[in-house]
Parts: C-alpha cells; structure tokens; sequence
C-alpha cells in the first residue's frame, strides 16, 4: 500500500482509514509468510492519527484476528475469508466415493439452503440428491453460487419419484413419534427426505416414508433451518459408517 501522509489519510471516510490499516495488515501477513519480519511502525502511525492504542503483534493468529476488526470497522464481510493457512485449505482430490444413499428435497425452496445442502453432501460424499419439482435446480444461480463449486460434484436429479428410491424412506422432521438422530442406526442404503423451510416434509412424501428422524431441541424454536439440519444428520451418518469401519 502506498503511503499516506497525515492530513491525506485524515481525509479519508473513516471505514476506509480502517480499510486501509486491513489492507496494510494482509501485506505484513504476506510478508511474515515470506520468512520477512515487517515492521509496523506505519501502522502505528495510523492508529495514532486515528486515536487509537497501539498494537503489538505476538503471532499470526493476533494479526487475524486485527484484520477482521479493521474489516468488521470498515463494514466490510468477507465470505468466509481469513488470514491463517492453518485454517483454509484449497480443494483436494475426494478421499471417499459417495455412499449409497439418496437425499430427496422435497419442495425446498431456497436456493441458498439447496446449495448449502450441495456443499455438505459433497464435503462428506454421503450420496446423490434428488430434486423435486419445485425445488431450485443447478441451473439456479444462487445455487450455484452456495454450493461453491459442489454442484458439479454430486450426483444430482430432477423429478425422480420418490418411490424409487431405495428404501428405508427416511424423513428428517419433527414428530412425537420419531426416533432421535443419534440413536438411530443407518442402514448401508435408504433415502432421506428433506422438507419445505415453512411446512416441512410434504403429506405425499411422509406417506412413502417408512419413518421419522428428528434432531432433539432444547431451545423455543420447534425446528432447524433444513441446510442445519442435515449437516447434523450427514455427520451421523458418516459416524456410524467410520464406528461399523473401526
């Protein structure tokens, strides 16, 4: 970043002074990935010029966590970004084939839930996803987008009956009569239904299903969003598979 004189910085809107002390920071960061050891006498310069108290670096995870406060100041959201190469990785070769199993959306209808769904079938290849009519395809933008590069990844389908699908029919809901998540234990097969964000699970689809799965909540909210909550049954389903494994 080039440098700025006092009275040119003083000008400057106060989330970009903070934008600018973000941008700074990146480039020491860089520059201590490098094996360098910058030196933050400019930065102290601007916080001084912005009253503020100085900062003293003590390791990379500080520096993050400065970088976010400078963004976070400048009203600035980063999807997802950080500093720490101990926390973001890049994509890898898939260390597992996608499980047989099913996951039907049943009248989802938030691109953003559906991509999400996408990303968290792929990151723990549980198996193929099968699009209901109403629900937002890959053709979907926002889709696309969520899903940050799963929607190509998964085995995806459009307007397959669900009655095709390999049984146990499983629905993931809130019932008097389901059976918790984690007592349950998943067979090597069967599908998952997920329902609507507002209604949940159709009266057609609940009619094929051969039964209930629910998370426990302890909290006033009846439910989760449908995105959480098939996170959270993807990870039991992964754990029986790795427990029948060791």
């Amino acid at each position: 970043m080039i440098p700025f004189t006092k009275r040119k910085f003083l000008n400057l809107d106060l989330k970009l002074r903070h934008k600018k002390c973000a941008e700074l920071l990146r480039g020491y960061f860089e520059q201590i990935q490098a094996g360098e050891s910058p030196s933050f006498e400019y930065y102290h310069s601007l916080l001084s010029w912005m009253n503020l108290n100085p900062y003293t670096y003590t390791d990379l995870k500080s520096l993050a966590d400065r970088y976010h406060w400078h963004l976070a100041e400048a009203g600035r959201c980063l999807k997802e970004h950080n500093l720490l190469p101990s926390l973001r990785t890049g994509d890898r070769a898939p260390k597992s084939d996608f499980l047989p199993i099913a996951i039907y959306l049943d009248h989802v209808r938030s691109a953003y839930n559906v991509g999400s769904i996408l990303r968290t079938a792929e990151a723990l290849r549980i198996g193929s996803v099968h699009f209901s009519d109403k629900t937002p395809f890959l053709d979907n933008e926002k889709v696309q987008r969520t899903a940050m590069g799963a929607a190509e990844l998964v085995p995806c389908f459009r307007n397959t009956p669900l009655a095709s699908l390999p049984r146990p029919i499983i629905a993931l809901d809130t019932s008097d009569e389901a059976i918790p998540v984690a007592n349950y234990l998943f067979p090597s097969s069967f599908t998952l239904i997920l329902g609507n964000e507002e209604y949940g699970i159709s009266n057609e689809a609940l009619a094929l299903a051969d039964l209930i799965l629910e998370i426990p909540l302890l909290g006033a909210k009846n439910s989760l969003n449908v995105a959480c909550a098939f996170a959270i049954a993807a990870a039991e389903i992964r754990r029986d598979r790795y427990t029948a494994r060791g």
